[in-house]
C-alpha cells in the first residue's frame, strides 16, 4: 500500500487502532518436517545445523502460513477488531524484509506466500519490526487517531546467527519499550531447536512460550481473540489476557 492510501485509511477510518507486527523466522530450518515422514538417509547442512532429508510430512512454514490465515479470519469475524487491527508481517532469514505493511486488513493485499531460505538474522528482523511500529505510531499521531499499545509477535525455531551488534540493539530497544509500557511482546519458540534463552531476553515482563508440537492454528486463533478483546477496551486500559487459553497451544 502506498503512503497516500495509508494516510487516507486513517482519515476515513478514525477508529482507535491495534498495530500488530508479526516478526517471523523464515530461515531454512522452517522447512523442517513434522508428522509422518520417511528418512531418505541423506543429510544437508542448512542454517548452521545438519538436517536429515525426509519425504512426506508437513513443514513448519506450511503450518505457520495456515495459522496466519486463521489469525486474519478471527479478526474479520469480530465487528470491532476488523476496523481496529492493523497487521504488518516482517520475515527474517539472511535479511529482514517487510512482506506486508500496516493497514486496515480489508485494505491490505492478500497475505503473501512465505519462502524459507538462509540463516536466522533475528536481530535484524526485530529492529525492522520496531522501526515499522514506530513509523505507524507517528502516522497515527499526525492523523489524530488514537491507538493501543503496539504488539510485537516474535516467532523462531532456531538461534540467531546474524550480526551480534544488531541482536544486542534489538534486545535493548525491545526491553526499553516494554518497560516504558510502549510495547507488548509475545516471544514464541517453535520446535526443540528454538533458543528460548534469547527469546526470554526479548520478553522482560513474561516468559517466552514454546509452541506445543505444530499448534500454529491454536496460537493464532488465540491471538486473534486477544486482539478482539483489546479492541473492545479503551486505549490505555489494562486488558487481561486469556492465560487459560495459552495452555491449549503453549508451554513455559
Amino acid at each position: 500500500m502506498n503512503n497516500m492510501l495509508r494516510i487516507d485509511d486513517l482519515v476515513n477510518n478514525p477508529t482507535a487502532r491495534v498495530p500488530i507486527c508479526l516478526c517471523l523466522d523464515t530461515s531454512d530450518s522452517m522447512l523442517a518436517v513434522e508428522g509422518d515422514c520417511v528418512q531418505t538417509g541423506e543429510t544437508v547442512f542448512r542454517d548452521g545445523k545438519m538436517w536429515n532429508i525426509v519425504t512426506g510430512g508437513t513443514t513448519r512454514l506450511e503450518e505457520l502460513e495456515k495459522g496466519i490465515e486463521l489469525f486474519y479470519q478471527a479478526i474479520r469475524e469480530d465487528e470491532v477488531a476488523v476496523f481496529s487491527a492493523e497487521i504488518c508481517i516482517v520475515t527474517f532469514n539472511n535479511k529482514a524484509t517487510c512482506v506486508l505493511d500496516f493497514a486496515n486488513i480489508d485494505r491490505q493485499a492478500e497475505i503473501p506466500e512465505l519462502e524459507a531460505n538462509g540463516d536466522t538474522y533475528m536481530g535484524e528482523g526485530v529492529n525492522l519490526a520496531l522501526d515499522l511500529l514506530e513509523k505507524r505510531k507517528k502516522e497515527y499521531q499526525d492523523a489524530g487517531v488514537d491507538y493501543y499499545q503496539p504488539w510485537l509477535v516474535l516467532m523462531t525455531d532456531g538461534e540467531p546467527n546474524g550480526n551480534a551488534t544488531e541482536l544486542e540493539n534489538a534486545v535493548k530497544r525491545t526491553v526499553n519499550m516494554v518497560n516504558d509500557k510502549k510495547l507488548t511482546v509475545f516471544s514464541i519458540g517453535i520446535g526443540n531447536e528454538a533458543d528460548m534463552r534469547v527469546l526470554n531476553r526479548f520478553s522482560p515482563k513474561r516468559k517466552a512460550l514454546k509452541l506445543k508440537e505444530m499448534r500454529f492454528g491454536q496460537f493464532f486463533e488465540w491471538l486473534g481473540k486477544s486482539v478482539a478483546r483489546t479492541s473492545q477496551s479503551m486505549p490505555g486500559e489494562n486488558v487481561t489476557l486469556d492465560l487459560k487459553g495459552i495452555e491449549d497451544w503453549g508451554t513455559l
